[in-house]
């Protein structure tokens, strides 16, 4: 098995209210491009790295992530997706792809995706339960209460064997992640546990959490050693 991991970086993160793209955000003196890839670069599992980026920022990612390949993204996540996998090496048979707005993802959620692939399923989603109530709504009424108990929130990385993300690729479907393009093109998606730790960065609340994520994992190192 043998496996690459596509960051995507391309978007331009206007909920977060920044005056640059959300990769380029820093915590800790390192960006979300520099957090995301360092569980994948250290795992033992995942040989190649490639990063889409701004087709502007292409230079300064790649000073950022010198162990990675730099490709330009597109309009849309799809797009920036497929830029990636045009990027593998054509040895590559299981392909990872992780939004680096979750740049904290434990490598044991990593661990959990591989070992499904290799256990021969074709999409793998990290998932956590949802906890919040859910609503239906339409305008300012409540039209229903959602059952929670089959509810999951899903996370990255995602992970598939490439024939078929490729494959599903084929659709113009307008979806938030690539299991739901596995899903419309027919195929089997399993579930992993997930990790509060990889919580999305979306708004300026979620920087704040991940600086206190962030020290409070450094000290755990100080202590450690």
């Amino acid at each position: 098995m043998i496996v690459a991991a596509i960051f995507v970086a391309a978007g331009a993160g206007r909920r977060l209210g920044a005056a640059q793209p959300k990769a380029f955000a820093r915590l800790g003196g390192l960006t979300l491009i520099e957090h995301a890839l360092l569980p994948f670069a250290g795992h033992p599992s995942v040989r190649d790295l490639i990063v889409v980026a701004p087709s502007d920022r292409l230079d300064e990612v790649a000073r950022l992530s010198p162990a990675a390949t730099v490709v330009a993204g597109g309009e849309a996540r799809q797009d920036s997706v497929l830029a990636g996998l045009a990027a593998l090496r054509p040895e590559v048979d299981v392909v990872l792809v992780h939004d680096v707005a979750r740049p904290f993802v434990p490598s044991e959620v990593i661990d959990r995706v591989l070992a499904a692939v290799e256990g021969g399923a074709q999409a793998v989603i990290p998932v956590r339960p949802v906890s919040d109530t859910i609503k239906r709504v339409h305008g300012v009424e409540v039209v229903a209460t959602v059952d929670r108990a089959d509810l999951r929130a899903v996370q990255t990385p995602q992970g598939f064997r490439r024939d078929a993300l490729l494959a599903a690729h084929r659709h113009s479907v307008a979806v938030t992640d690539d299991a739901a393009l596995v899903e419309a093109d027919g195929g089997r998606v399993v579930v992993v546990d997930g990790s509060d730790e990889a919580f999305k960065i979306t708004h300026p609340w979620d920087l704040f959490v991940a600086e206190a994520l962030l020290a409070r994992r450094s000290g755990a190192s100080e202590v450690a050693r």
